[in-house]
């Protein structure tokens, strides 16, 4: 951990959805069919009803957290999804969003960073219109719900996941990969994304320029593969794409829980390592 033996603050770069907040659905994995629903606190109102969701104790560690350290919301959601949401405590300082496309700086976007992430996607991957005709001959209208491009950047697929043919979501990794695309399927969506789109990037950014001494991460997707590389120490849950492809790091950890009980254990585990580094 030699990056985390500087001096600094310390940086808590957090994916969101099924990592820090839930959907009912999601909150309940790792539970019983018959246990009791876990009580939930709001976050996030879409369309005049609640989507997103924490519990009790995780609502008073994110607050907890966001005094203790310089939490970053890091996030494949677009700028106006993630801004829906309202976390507990402070307005972070930092957020991520659109897979690391936008660095948002109290709340406005650093158009600096996001012309030099245009300027990597238009030299090392296939062009965004590619990818979408690829998937507009691909898909039907008995199990594509949707196919939606987020912020110029990517593009995803709203699926009936068990209507899917066989073998079209590998041929279609296989194909993106071809053009320097990497695809992630997370409950319902299946992300097509540029392989030089990472959120690892943009908090190797944000530690240039808050100096931090030790970052950080947590993260459930291949989507945060390189958040996780990226930070000294970091932690998945026991739910997801990385634990059902049983992915591990050296610095890395996972959760014995899933849901929304893993949402807790992954922000006791920040606000340990936080305290661990500002003693040292």
């Amino acid at each position: 951990m030699a990056r985390g033996a500087r001096t600094g603050p310390v940086v808590a770069a957090c994916d969101l959805d099924r990592t820090l907040i839930y959907s009912r659905a999601a909150a309940k994995l790792g539970l019983p069919a018959d246990a009791r629903p876990p009580v939930l606190e709001s976050v996030e109102i879409h369309e005049g009803k609640p989507i997103s969701f924490l519990t009790p104790d995780a609502s008073r560690m994110i607050a907890e957290l966001g005094r203790a350290a310089l939490l970053v919301p890091t996030t494949t959601r677009t700028r106006k999804q993630y801004q829906r949401i309202h976390l507990p405590g402070p307005a972070p300082a930092y957020a991520i969003c659109a897979n690391g496309g936008h660095i948002l700086v109290d709340g406005v976007t650093d158009e600096d960073w996001h012309a030099l992430i245009r300027k990597r996607l238009a030299e090392e991957s296939a062009p965004l219109a590619e990818v979408v005709a690829r998937l507009e001959a691909a898909t039907d209208p008995e199990w594509t719900r949707k196919l939606r491009v987020a912020e110029d950047l990517f593009t995803y697929l709203v699926l009936e996941r068990d209507k899917v043919p066989a073998g079209l979501v590998d041929e279609l990794t296989g194909w993106a990969a071809e053009r320097g695309w990497g695809v992630s399927l997370q409950g319902r969506k299946l992300y097509f994304v540029p392989d030089a789109l990472t959120k690892g990037s943009a908090v190797e950014e944000i530690r240039r320029r808050s100096g931090a001494g030790t970052v950080l991460a947590a993260g459930d997707s291949l989507l945060d593969i390189e958040l996780l590389r990226a930070a000294d120490l970091g932690i998945r849950p026991g739910h997801g794409e990385l634990a059902d492809l049983d992915w591990h790091a050296p610095h890395v950890v996972a959760t014995g829980t899933a849901g929304v009980r893993a949402g807790e254990e992954i922000l006791r585990w920040l606000l340990d390592r936080v305290r661990v580094a500002q003693a040292a």
